[in-house]
């Protein structure tokens, strides 16, 4: 079986696969400090928890954003579950070719994306991810990472909005039934939401537009994607696991280039 983490910003997102199959998943918190052990302890009792023992682990791939728990993460991998993993990097055989001046500021997270709409969808395909940040990226027809947009997440605009205004509360993230707000906490939800849905529109109407694309399928994943894609006719699929999915993908195209290079080296 496989263990794909992706490390966000905020979560630690686990997933364990019997070859396509996803088993279960499973999140941890990024901004909590952990030492090898502590990773791995985590993630064993995790696991456990859904009847598999670490032993049923024969691989793991990591596609992270978050460098500075790295080391850690990848030392107890080695540790509690004997072999080293996969890192998704800009060098990774990914299927995805990507046309930008610096690929290496494209995130891991984004190339996984990218590979698990691309793959599971097809091309073109436009792939928004509602987490830390909300990302719109842009994978032509015959693989081409395109283009890319990056907006401030809902969870940051909220915070921004209690932490700099003395008078706004925290508070919970959703939807009101209506945009016709008549209190303050309906008034921020109701600008958080909507703007988002707003902001998810333009953007994805000026991608189309601007690439000269017309018919592009618009696939969105990320904790608060469910809300918004509820709530717009602009976006056609809402897959919550899209990160993992391509993760295992990214995987599964490095095994096969592995194997293929083998070939080659015996002739």
């Amino acid at each position: 079986m496989l263990l794909a983490i992706d490390i966000g910003n905020t979560n630690l997102n686990v997933g364990v696969f019997d070859e396509d199959r996803l088993l279960f998943t499973f999140r941890l918190t990024t901004n909590l400090p952990r030492t090898s052990n502590e990773f791995g302890e985590a993630i064993v009792e995790a696991i456990k928890r859904h009847g598999i023992e670490a032993t049923g682990i024969h691989d793991v791939i990591i596609a992270s954003v978050v460098p500075k728990v790295m080391y850690s993460l990848v030392s107890g991998i080695k540790k509690y579950f004997h072999c080293t993993p996969y890192v998704v990097g800009n060098d990774t055989k990914s299927g995805i070719h990507i046309a930008a001046a610096n690929p290496g500021e494209i995130g891991a997270d984004r190339i996984v994306d990218a590979v698990g709409a691309y793959v599971l969808y097809g091309g073109p395909v436009i792939i928004i991810d509602y987490g830390t940040a909300t990302t719109y990226d842009l994978v032509t027809e015959d693989g081409v990472f395109a283009a890319r947009v990056t907006c401030p997440g809902i969870k940051i605009s909220a915070k921004a909005l209690w932490s700099n205004a003395a008078q706004l509360p925290e508070i919970e993230i959703k939807k009101p039934e209506t945009i016709l707000a008549k209190n303050t906490i309906t008034s921020m939800q109701a600008g958080l939401m909507y703007g988002t849905i707003g902001q998810t529109e333009y953007i994805v109407r000026k991608l189309k537009e601007e690439s000269g694309i017309e018919h592009i399928k618009v696939v969105a994943t990320g904790g608060l994607g469910r809300s918004i894609s509820d709530a717009t006719g602009d976006i056609d699929i809402y897959d919550p696991n899209l990160t993992l999915q391509g993760t295992r993908l990214v995987y599964e195209q490095t095994k096969a280039a592995e194997r293929k290079g083998k070939r080659s080296q015996n002739g």
